[in-house]
């Protein structure tokens, strides 16, 4: 699996993908991998090792990706870990949404009042019934074929896969755990960015549906990790998908402060893992607003 290793090898290839920084897909936005900026990366990594969190970054129990998207086409990346792919609970709710979004583009299912009420259910409270039946409805293998349909790649077998859904929110086994990881619900933070950079830049659905699905992804109900953090900065808002289950801790948010605009997705496997994510939300919420701008 790529990435695979120390924190300092992991670090210097990061940095190497910064050459070139202005690499831009045919649609003008670079991809996220090849906009790692140097200056960022150094201060993420000052920070994990300030709050003592090198350890579980070795033993890849700990995955950080911001992604400062103020200027969309000029997005300023720094990550760790970031192409580990972890059991991330109910973050992957996420695919479920995105998969309802496409077929209400495509015309196969409709937005009403029944199915907005379940997405909401599911992505504010975490509703698991709601998830189940969001995920019956659009069919779980075309949700996987979503996920890696070359349109999305959200899960990419290059970079040790990304965003999974194999397993219902429910008491049901797995019907197909993640080809490279065996894992029922995953994400990398790589990935987990993609997602809200493709939401805000209208390539995941159109504009008018862009603005349903944050709509749905704003006003988060559970009162934890970076929306408990960024309490602190007020006038923040975020819009959110988290996941917890045991020591499995997930935190993933599109967040608008003034005029900035950023992405910051976490992943602990610690009993302590949620708190890490809340202690990190305004030092990584300071990085992103403070970046200097791009030459």
């Amino acid at each position: 699996m790529p990435n695979r290793g120390i924190f300092s090898l992991y670090v210097v290839i990061l940095t190497l993908l910064t050459v070139p920084a202005t690499v831009q897909s045919a649609d003008g936005y670079p991809p996220l991998r090849e906009s790692i900026d140097p200056a960022l990366q150094q201060q993420l990594e000052t920070l994990i090792r300030k709050k003592g969190l090198e350890k579980a970054v070795q033993q890849e129990r700990l995955a950080i990706a911001l992604a400062d998207i103020s200027d969309a086409k000029k997005p300023r990346v720094a990550a760790i870990n970031g192409d580990v792919m972890e059991y991330a609970a109910s973050l992957p709710k996420i695919a479920i949404l995105l998969t309802a979004f496409v077929q209400i583009e495509q015309g196969k299912l409709e937005l009403d009042e029944k199915l907005e009420a379940d997405l909401i259910a599911m992505i504010r409270k975490s509703d698991n019934a709601a998830a189940t039946r969001v995920l019956e409805l659009v069919g779980r293998e075309e949700l996987l074929r979503i996920l890696e349909s070359p349109q999305f790649m959200l899960y990419d077998r290059r970079y040790d896969g990304g965003l999974w859904v194999g397993k219902a929110y429910a008491k049901d086994g797995a019907y197909q755990r993640d080809p490279l990881n065996q894992i029922s619900h995953g994400i990398t933070a790589i990935q987990g960015a993609r997602f809200y950079y493709l939401l805000e830049t209208n390539r995941l659905v159109g504009p008018e549906l862009t603005v349903k699905m944050k709509q749905i992804l704003a006003d988060p109900a559970i009162d934890h990790k970076f929306v408990k953090g960024l309490k602190a900065r007020p006038g923040a808002r975020l819009y959110r998908k988290s996941g917890t289950w045991k020591q499995f801790h997930a935190d993933s948010a599109l967040v608008e402060y003034r005029e900035h605009k950023y992405i910051i997705v976490g992943l602990a496997e610690d009993p302590q893992g949620g708190k890490w994510l809340e202690e990190l939300a305004v030092p990584l919420h300071d990085l992103a607003v403070k970046a200097p701008a791009k030459d």
